[in-house]
């Protein structure tokens, strides 16, 4: 196996991703977006490079301390969903998903990854502040990783919570490619006996030949006149209101590469997956794109379920991750309520649910004291009236069926965007330096999802300057929810609301996030729907040079 590590590739003059030059982008100022804040625009050459000076400046400030070393190898394999139900696919291992990577704050994860897989890959470390070149993005902070090569990942974890890793080339996190990373607290406020990690996912590959990247060559084509979502369609009816009351009265690869290389798009194979009139009120209407075969927790099917056990009153701390691409869920233990308590890795006041929903990308921490028996975890796909299951077991009783659906679901359902920040979190009260809107654009209709009407491209970066309080306005002009994501940083929702790196923007609606630029490098920011943003909405946030 050839080695390709970090120092083969900087030393390879993998500078250039700072200047543009991955891009071959020789007139960088032309199409550049402005941003309010920002006088003009800046050619690439004046955006610090993601292993440039600042950014080891940045990783040195860190302390790194001792090293946890993993070796993870991505393969093609055949994976056990369950009920009989195999697929070949590609994973971490043979294991779905991917064996837990398990560090303390404060320690260095050094994780080397080697590519058995016949094309290129990534890692990209979901909701880490890190250092730039280790962010994992093809074509911006690293060269993707050759298939047969293997790359080494070295960086400083400094803050504890739930996280995940998946790649960022391609369509490739919409196979089996993805794990949970969690970040022990040393000093965990917590009181709680067994931790339960939960994985939340849709599949669809290597189901009667389907392929992720086949269903985006499917998707590509959009659908022209046809009605998708609105009252003409299949009504799935599993609405709610985005308030939380008592219910019961998303690079991927860049464009801009793939149309220099002239690869022509992958033939679709297997059975259409293109999903009509999935709607959810909770979604602000039309809930995906994508008719998935299987909703697994934990890579299993509903019909042979993962087994949790624990003893009656046991306080089980639950890690809630939606590794999915195009499905938002909503879950619910029969029998229990939730106690909330971090989002997307960060505190919250506590805050009791019947129900939670999370969009692609985010992760809940809950609190729950188990009862005595056999119960349901429903994780509902919201708007797609179908339904993953695992099982809480700590006593006696049957186990439940694939079709139970806790009445849980329909009673008080939280988001991320109705937490509160615990104090300890909470952004200091200031005025942001700088806005840069962000409009989501694009229809089903064309599949032409972008930012601010301009498709991918690597180039194009909207500047920010370190030491700023830096507003993001997400303005979403299309009919459809993009639950967006912002790599390097955690953001706080308004008027004390949570610190994510992922929330949802509902159609018509406006989402203003605020955070600190205190990590220098080329950060993406896209829809964490991976067909929303392997189309094109995807952009990038550039720190200028002082």
């Amino acid at each position: 196996m050839t080695g390709l590590t970090r120092r083969t590739v900087l030393g390879a003059g993998f500078a250039a991703a700072g200047t543009g030059l991955l891009t071959a982008c020789s007139d960088s100022t032309s199409g550049m977006d402005h941003s309010s804040g920002a006088n003009g625009t800046s050619p690439t050459t004046d955006y610090l490079a993601p292993d440039g000076k600042e950014v080891a400046a940045a990783e040195a400030r860190r302390t790194p301390g001792r090293d946890r070393k993993v070796r993870l190898t991505a393969v093609e394999t055949r994976l056990d969903l369950g009920g009989g139900r195999t697929v070949r696919s590609w994973a971490y291992g043979d294991d779905l998903p991917g064996k837990e990577i398990r560090v303390t704050a404060g320690d260095t994860l050094a994780l080397t990854l080697a590519n058995n897989l016949p094309e290129a890959t990534s890692v990209h470390w979901h909701g880490l502040a890190l250092r730039n070149d280790m962010d994992g993005v093809p074509g911006l902070t690293q060269r993707g990783i050759a298939a047969g090569s293997s790359f080494d990942y070295r960086f400083a974890v400094t803050h504890p919570g739930t996280y995940w890793l998946h790649p960022h080339s391609g369509v490739q996190q919409d196979r089996g490619l993805y794990a949970p990373l969690v970040v022990e607290d040393p000093k965990e406020p917590l009181a709680y006996d067994k931790e339960w990690v939960i994985v939340l996912d849709d599949w669809v590959d290597g189901v009667d030949g389907s392929t992720p990247d086949a269903v985006l060559a499917e998707l590509a084509k959009g659908m022209g006149g046809m009605d998708h979502g609105g009252a003409g369609g299949m009504d799935h009816g599993d609405s709610g209101s985005m308030e939380g009351h008592d219910m019961s009265h998303m690079s991927h690869t860049s464009m801009t590469t793939r149309k220099a290389k002239a690869t022509p798009p992958p033939t679709p194979s297997g059975p259409s997956r293109m999903l009509m009139g999935a709607s959810s009120d909770l979604l602000g209407g039309d809930a995906g794109d994508v008719g998935y075969p299987h909703y697994l927790i934990n890579g299993r099917t509903p019909q042979a379920p993962s087994t949790f056990t624990a003893k009656p009153g046991d306080r089980i701390r639950l890690r809630i991750i939606n590794a999915g691409g195009d499905t938002a869920f909503r879950i619910a233990l029969g029998g229990h309520r939730f106690t909330v308590t971090h989002a997307d890795g960060f505190p919250v006041r506590h805050t009791r649910a019947d129900a939670l929903l999370l969009g692609m990308g985010e992760r809940i921490d809950a609190l729950v004291t188990a009862g005595n028996g056999t119960f349901p975890l429903t994780a509902l796909a919201e708007g797609k009236n179908r339904t993953a299951l695992a099982v809480l077991r700590t006593g006696g009783g049957a186990a439940p069926t694939a079709s139970v659906r806790p009445a849980e679901l329909q009673r008080r359902v939280l988001h991320g965007g109705q937490l509160k920040a615990d104090d300890s979190v909470r952004l200091d009260a200031k005025r942001p330096d700088r806005t840069i809107e962000f409009r989501l654009t694009g229809s089903m209709a064309k599949y032409d999802w972008a930012i601010n009407g301009r498709k991918y491209d690597p180039a194009r970066r909207h500047p920010v300057r370190s030491g700023e309080r830096v507003r993001l306005s997400f303005v979403n002009g299309t009919t459809m929810w993009h639950p967006m994501h912002l790599h390097g940083h955690t953001f706080a929702l308004a008027d004390g609301g949570a610190r994510k790196d992922t929330s949802i923007v509902l159609p018509g609606k406006r989402l203003d996030v605020d955070f600190d630029a205190d990590n220098p490098g080329l950060w993406m920011v896209h829809c964490h729907n991976v067909y929303h943003a392997e189309s094109g909405m995807m952009t990038v946030l550039g720190y200028l040079k002082e």
